[in-house]
């Protein structure tokens, strides 16, 4: 494993993450005809939630934030070093639970109808995430990253159906309407803060500081489809990014009803779908 990109990604996915989301915010600002915030206003926000006074509603919440930003940042260091894509998934979903167990933790109904939501969108994303992993070991024959990485083929032209699912799934992750179930960046979330609500101060800062973590190792994933080609892979990230900030601004909210069973309808047509044509061809051609 290449341990010198993880290194990389700890240091630098902060930085990424935070101009990511003060991008985000600006354009947002444009779209709905505002000015918007300076672009490093991301790094503000959270350098004053560490500046502030640590409240805790029960002992534990702090073990359980710091086991989430922990997790998300093994997770991040493993695919960046090209390790093995399952355990990448494995360390992703265990320190989301980690979240919803410090959300569980407080006493308030916001964060525990927070903390529910966040469970059912683990429900929703995590069949087309695996789904993913398998796809491209179907293609490349490994599961390790470094050499879905070093492929000389465009994934996408493989994994087309794969690519459409993932892209339902990333709105879901990046916390974006009409998927911003458990807690949201806006405030129209009826919720108040969801899953977040009983997290301030520093600890509240990790949260952030995860979330930035968790984009850039997103956007990583995104850029495997498309690793033959470095230029057109990062032309394909901000194509990705931009779309997912005006489905944001352009679709309300859906209940999670629907969140669950539009998830698993993409993941089982458009995975299942995508798999199932790759297992015939390499049947009959092999990959």
């Amino acid at each position: 494993m290449h341990m010198g990109n993880a290194l990389l990604f700890i240091l630098l996915a902060p930085i990424v993450g935070g101009l990511v989301a003060g991008i985000d915010r600006k354009i947002t600002a444009r779209m709905q005809g505002r000015v918007g915030p300076p672009l490093l206003q991301p790094f503000y926000d959270v350098g004053k939630l560490f500046e502030k006074e640590q409240i805790l509603v029960t002992p534990s919440q702090n073990f359980y934030i710091t086991s989430y930003l922990v997790f998300i940042v093994v997770s991040g260091g493993l695919f960046f070093a090209g390790g093995d894509i399952l355990l990448v998934i494995f360390a992703f979903t265990l320190a989301h639970i980690f979240l919803v167990l410090g959300a569980y933790s407080s006493y308030s109904p916001y964060s525990f109808i927070g903390a529910e939501r966040e469970l059912i969108q683990i429900i929703a994303y995590e069949p087309m995430i695996i789904l993913s992993a398998v796809g491209m070991y179907m293609v490349t024959r490994s599961f390790y990253v470094a050499d879905i990485m070093a492929a000389e083929f465009p994934l996408i032209y493989y994994l087309p159906g794969i690519f459409i699912g993932f892209l339902m799934v990333l709105t879901i992750k990046l916390r974006k309407s009409p998927f911003d179930l458990s807690t949201s960046h806006h405030a129209h979330q009826e919720i108040v803060k969801g899953v977040t609500t009983e997290f301030s101060g520093p600890m509240f800062g990790l949260v952030e500081l995860a979330h930035w973590y968790e984009n850039v190792f997103l956007l990583g994933f995104i850029y495997l489809f498309f690793a033959w080609n470095p230029l057109i892979a990062i032309g394909a990230l901000a194509i990705v990014y931009f779309a997912e900030i005006v489905i944001d601004n352009t679709f309300s909210r859906v209940t999670w009803q629907l969140t669950l069973k539009s998830s698993w309808i993409i993941a089982g047509f458009m995975g299942l779908a995508n798999l199932g044509i790759l297992y015939y061809l390499s049947a009959v051609v092999p990959l």
